[in-house]
């Protein structure tokens, strides 16, 4: 072999020496597995929602824009612009009280006209694809007919008019455009709402037009464009391309969660793959020098066992990439009712390729510095390994390793949402593997320099850690990992459990109404006294309105200005719940300036939401301009309020002075608190008798379906982090096998020495037990920070971590981690001395 092998030449002893199991390449076959797999299901169904958004954008909307407006229908000239665009269907949506016979039920009352669906059919159960109802009928959905116990042909009452049941609700064309419902709907004529009183003075309702443009024209432009010609009228624009604001905010940030606990799965398995392909090429440490000797250059070397380990990783990644796509049908039968995803197996070929990716640059990563290891060596330093380790060193592998990490950063940046939350994992991650590797380090000295016991076994096992060849830092790598994983997923369940707890409470308000005229604000009360004496009554004024502009009042900023809406400033986002009060509302803390006095006549006021005051930087004294049924009015900053959101009350992110807005058409809205154990029916049917304008809202139900979501995406977080620690096994098994073979050349020596099997698994528990005891406090402090980053950064959740919970996971993950490094080692102590001599 004088001359530099060809790579068919090098391939074929390659493929030779490539067991068809691929045995001793195992490790790094599951570690690929699990992380391409992860990568490739998340990035299938994300894109796969992804995609059925975009797609189905127009008609999850219902047209090309949506122009919405609280409280009043649109203008003649607003009507007009609408016209003038494009195919205009108005519409509104409120809630309200249907009825049959004595059974009620809190709906969502959608009224439409004649164009309505401009884009795809509303489907009913018996099969018709069909529009809007005739006047006097409705569609309803299932759960109306359900409630009110009626069927086709039947009648319902609504604000006080009966309504013939034409028909059940099978598809609602534009149903997730029309977001979270507080009940079933029933569709209705766009006449309707107004012939019933339901639209009077005051309601809280919202008017609706969709508008189908030609397809030339730029829905972002067009809807700006009549937007900028009614600055004061409040409109809310969406356009098909964000038909479901929320439902994309959810997918992306779960979607950017679930690919940083993919990337995590990968970068822990990759120490995995380190440990399994340094076990793999010192198994054939001898067949490495012998080509050497026989005349193999160290290019031949690389390529030889590169190719080798190369069709590991690939076979790895593909099965990965199968098992992630088997996975996907799973996960739409989990998310269909949430999210639009398409039944059945779906391939993005671009998630897909991008998970392989992510795969073999990590595998390219972790390989590389035993690969070049056994590459730079000569065959002397080979055959002598067993009594002289190789010396390991860092500069042969930095470029490989480092063009690698660079591409893994680069790939995950320029695919994430959040990329200052993926900016931060990365360089966590590598902090992490640096400290860890500083950690065993310190570890290996201290074990040196330590005073010899004089029991042999902790002798021997305090030698173990820091003799030549020790695979201690792989150790420290992998035990840390798996107990950081370990307090990384007890403190994400806890701290959402709690959120759940606090921020759904467990007592609220039994109901809610709506439109309560002002003008029988006491028979209303009445009402409630005369069905349940002892029930809480509490009622406020409610109404709707924009905040139009903000600041000193010399150089107010105009939101229709601001290039992109903060998250922290949600309220500036469309038109939001108003409300005027002489004193501080229930729930409330003035944390700046000062209440105005009862009866106050002066320069109209308003309070302000604290955390609002910081996003938008504004200060006691500055100006707020909102739009208000269409009229602009302008107060003056008086106090700044912190506001309890978890008390299910009315919380009102703006309170005016009376005389700032009392004077503008507006109903009250209730809240009513029953004794327990009280019995709701009759005081439901008495409300819906004496108020059919008004709508109640059962709290119940709310609460129990805000539980189950956010206990659904709880377990989604879990699940998906699971892959984690079964990476973190992994790890442990990888360093385990890359020090088996040093590891039974000790035992079979001490064995020949007289030590027992007992005494050398008590030699195993006592280095293991060692590592884990001092890795406990480190697993606790950077797993309880990954947590922190997640909860609060990602998810913006309170960080309420249940400490107990967390520290007996940890006692667990130390039982389970020590248990399974003694099982992995149990093989090493059924060596037969006289054989394994024979061997090495």
């Amino acid at each position: 072999m004088s001359e530099r092998l060809s790579w068919s030449a090098a391939w074929t002893i390659a493929r030779r020496d490539l067991s068809a199991r691929f045995k001793g390449l195992r490790l790094l076959l599951v570690c690929l597995f699990l992380g391409v797999g992860a990568l490739a299901a998340i990035g299938t169904l994300t894109g796969a929602i992804e995609r059925e958004l975009a797609s189905r954008g127009r008609t999850i909307l219902g047209g090309d824009i949506e122009l919405s407006v609280w409280q009043r229908s649109p203008t003649a000239a607003e009507q007009a612009a609408f016209a003038r665009a494009g195919t205009a269907s108005t519409g509104l949506r409120m809630q309200a009280m249907a009825t049959a016979g004595d059974l009620a039920a809190p709906v969502e009352l959608k009224a439409v006209d004649d164009r309505w669906p401009l884009v795809g059919r509303l489907t009913l159960t018996d099969g018709r694809k069909v529009g809007a109802p005739a006047p006097g009928s409705a569609w309803i959905a299932p759960g109306a007919a359900e409630r009110l116990g009626v069927a086709p042909g039947g009648t319902i009452n609504v604000g006080g008019r009966p309504l013939r049941v034409a028909g059940i609700v099978a598809d609602e064309p534009d149903r997730l455009g029309e977001g979270f419902t507080l009940g079933p709907v029933v569709i209705t004529a766009a006449g309707f709402p107004a012939e019933s009183g339901l639209t009077s003075p005051g309601a809280m309702y919202r008017s609706k037009t969709r508008i189908a443009l030609p397809a030339a024209a730029n829905p972002v432009e067009v809807g700006e464009a009549i937007k900028r010609q009614f600055p004061s009228a409040g409109l809310d624009l969406r356009t098909r391309d964000k038909a479901s604001p929320g439902a994309e905010r959810f997918v992306t940030r779960m979607g950017d969660f679930l690919v940083l606990v993919g990337l995590a799965a990968l970068v822990i398995a990759g120490i995995g793959i380190g440990g399994g392909v340094s076990s793999y090429l010192e198994a054939r440490r001898g067949s490495i020098a012998t080509l050497k000797v026989l005349g193999a250059t160290s290019g031949d070397i690389a390529r030889i066992y590169l190719m080798q380990i190369g069709a590991a990783a690939l076979v790895g990644s593909a099965a990965g990439l199968v098992g992630g796509v088997l996975v996907t049908p799973l996960l739409d039968v989990a998310l269909g009712s949430l999210l639009p995803v398409a039944p059945g197996f779906v391939l993005d070929p671009l998630a897909l390729a991008k998970a392989t990716l992510y795969g073999l640059l990590v595998a390219l990563i972790f390989a590389a510095p035993p690969l070049l290891a056994a590459r730079r060596f000569p065959a002397m330093a080979l055959m002598r390994a067993r009594v002289s380790p190789l010396a390991s060193r860092w500069r042969d592998a930095a470029l490989p390793v480092g063009l690698g990490m660079a591409a893994i950063a680069g790939l995950a940046l320029a695919t994430a949402s959040q990329k200052l939350v993926t900016l931060y994992f990365l360089a966590g991650s590598v902090a992490l593997l640096g400290l860890l590797a500083l950690l065993g380090w310190a570890i290996r000295r201290t074990a040196r320099r330590l005073p010899r016991p004089e029991r042999p076994l902790l002798r021997i096992a305090l030698a173990n850690l820091h003799r030549p060849g020790a695979q201690t830092g792989a150790l420290v790598t992998a035990l840390g990992f798996g107990l950081s994983a370990f307090v990384t997923l007890a403190a994400i369940q806890t701290s959402l459990d709690a959120n759940i707890a606090a921020r759904v409470p467990q007592r609220a308000p039994d109901y809610f109404v709506l439109d309560v005229p002002r003008d029988r604000a006491d028979a209303f009360k009445a009402t409630i006294a005369g069905e349940a004496p002892r029930a809480d009554v509490r009622m406020v004024p409610s109404l709707r309105g924009a905040i139009l502009a903000y600041g000193p009042a010399d150089r107010m900023t105009r939101v229709a200005d601001l290039p992109a809406i903060p998250d922290e400033a949600w309220p500036l986002r469309g038109e939001r719940g108003l409300t005027y009060s002489d004193t501080v509302p229930e729930g409330n803390t003035v944390t700046a300036g000062a209440w105005w006095p009862v009866g106050y006549t002066g320069e109209p006021l308003v309070s302000i939401d604290e955390d609002l005051a910081t996003a938008l930087d504004l200060k006691i004294g500055d100006k707020l301009t909102i739009g208000l049924l269409g009229v602009e009015r302008t107060a003056r900053i008086a106090s700044l309020r912190r506001i309890d959101w978890d008390s299910m009350g009315f919380n009102y992110v703006l309170v005016f002075s009376p005389n700032a807005i009392a004077d503008a058409p507006h109903n009250l809205a209730a809240t009513i608190d029953l004794p327990q154990g009280s019995d709701r029916g009759p005081l439901l049917r008495a409300m819906v008798r004496a108020f059919p304008s008004s709508s109640v809202i059962e709290i119940g139900g709310v609460l129990t379906q805000a539980r189950e979501l956010l206990s659904q995406v709880s377990l989604a977080i879990l699940a998906a982090a699971s892959v984690a620690v079964l990476a973190g096994i992994a790890v442990l098994l990888g360093a385990i096998a890359a020090a088996r073979a040093s590891r039974t050349y000790d035992n079979v020596i001490l064995r020949v020495l007289g030590a027992s099997r007992q005494q050398l698994l008590a030699l195993q528990l006592a280095e293991y037990g060692l590592l884990a005891t001092v890795l406990a406090g480190v697993a606790l402090a950077l797993g309880s920070g990954l947590a922190w980053l997640v909860v609060v950064q990602l998810f913006e959740f309170d960080w309420l971590p249940s400490w107990p919970h967390v520290l007996a996971v940890l006692g667990a993950g130390l039982v389970l981690v020590i248990g399974f490094a003694l099982a992995a080692s149990l093989p090493l102590l059924k060596a037969k001395p006289a054989r394994a001599l024979r061997e090495l």
